[in-house]
């Protein structure tokens, strides 16, 4: 193997030293239980509010508005399935999202509608974008939720969450957006963008896996969507892992710290691989060209598979995705291309390129090397390649 590239950084980042650092004495000398009331209990306790302060200043908000999770998908059921159970009381069984959001936020909208819950699917357009007025248009007297993606996980395009949450504070509509891949890449000010809720993962930032948080603004009195103990203020039960909350406060401050230096950094790298990709005879690049996150590039390539295109770029080295790592087993298009606008066809044909700070410029002059090669090789071998450049077969984009 000639190198070794892991660009897939939408999936998970590698934990950082520093976080590893941090992490450490939490596992060998200051591993007591966070609700102990003994010395070593509050030693683990301390470092535990000291993170919850940190994390909560990193998005304009209280600590005692920070609640630790599991991950991302436990902070998406938690806000989406309790706000509206709690607000049905109140007559109030509608919910808005987007047709793209990731499974967490989909599967549990679905959840909801077998309870009885009526949901509209926002489309988002050939860009990857949400329009405001077309959301406030879908809002109603019963509308209980709003839950819109700050950054699409798959395409990387940021939506307009001010304008969303302004929308939706002038209606009196509560505003959830899972910010998952947005959190250390993206300025984020829950206050000023009117968001009532918000869940993170930390694995996404340099941080370690099986840890987030939920963001409920101050007043809202979602019920549980995990019972038993009286942790995190008795809103989510079960022995608080202190290691990992400790890591992710240390993961988040950094990213945040070196944000606006990184991100100019890796919105060269993206565009001079998207142009260069671009070059590539029959491509596209999913989502708008400039409201994507820095480090993402999502491509199509027409007369191959995604799959086909992954295992090649494996074998040269590089590692990358079509698409989301939780949809990875499925055989079936990305159901956020399909939102788009792409037809099946060209749908299967993905590529997510996604780099973090560990990148450089020397992995993108590399992956402009292979990629063309292995497209080539790859089509050379393909039936349909040879029916689309004789004119035999067309593709049109679906209306969205």
């Amino acid at each position: 193997m000639a190198r070794f590239i892991y660009a897939d950084n939408a999936a998970t980042t590698s934990v950082s030293k520093s976080v590893l650092k941090a992490m450490e004495p939490f596992y060998t000398q200051y591993y007591g239980n966070p609700s102990s009331l003994y010395s070593v209990g509050r030693e683990a306790k301390k470092p535990m509010e000291q993170a919850r302060e940190t994390i909560a200043e990193c998005f304009g908000a209280l600590p005692s508005e920070i609640y630790f999770t599991s991950g991302g998908s436990e902070g998406d059921n938690w806000a989406i399935k309790c706000t509206a159970r709690w607000l049905a009381k109140k007559g109030k069984k509608h919910i808005i999202t987007s047709k793209f959001e990731h499974h967490a936020v989909l599967h549990s909208c679905q959840a909801l509608e077998k309870e009885g819950f009526e949901v509209t699917y926002l489309d988002v357009h050939s860009d990857g974008l949400v329009r405001p007025e077309e959301l406030e248009a879908a809002i109603r007297e019963d509308t209980a939720l709003v839950t819109i993606m700050y950054a699409n996980n798959e395409i990387g395009t940021i939506q307009p969450i001010p304008e969303i949450g302004a929308i939706c504070k002038k209606h009196g509509v509560l505003f959830h957006t899972d910010a998952v891949q947005a959190a250390g890449n993206l300025h984020i000010d829950v206050k000023e963008q009117n968001i009532d809720l918000l869940s993170i993962s930390a694995h996404k930032f340099h941080g370690p896996k099986g840890i987030g948080m939920l963001y409920i603004r101050r007043g809202i009195a979602i019920p549980n969507l995990i019972d038993g103990g009286a942790q995190e203020s008795g809103r989510r039960a079960g022995t608080e892992n202190v290691a990992e909350i400790v890591g992710m406060g240390v993961a988040l401050k950094e990213a945040c710290d070196t944000m606006d230096e990184r991100n100019a950094r890796l919105t060269a790298m993206r565009d001079r691989l998207i142009d260069g990709a671009l070059k590539i005879e029959r491509s596209r690049l999913n989502g708008d060209r400039q409201k994507r996150l820095p480090g993402n590039i999502n491509l199509c390539f027409e007369g191959i598979e995604g799959e086909s295109l992954l295992l090649k770029l494996d074998l040269a080295g590089v590692c990358a995705s079509s698409g989301s790592a939780c949809t990875s087993g499925s055989l079936d298009p990305s159901h956020v291309l399909l939102a788009i606008g792409l037809p099946h066809e060209i749908a299967h044909g993905s590529l997510r390129i996604s780099f973090s700070d560990q990148n450089t410029e020397e992995d993108v002059d590399y992956i402009l090397k292979v990629l063309p090669e292995i497209v080539s090789y790859l089509r050379s071998m393909s039936p349909l390649w040879e029916e689309i450049i004789s004119g035999q077969k067309t593709f049109t984009a679906a209306a969205v």
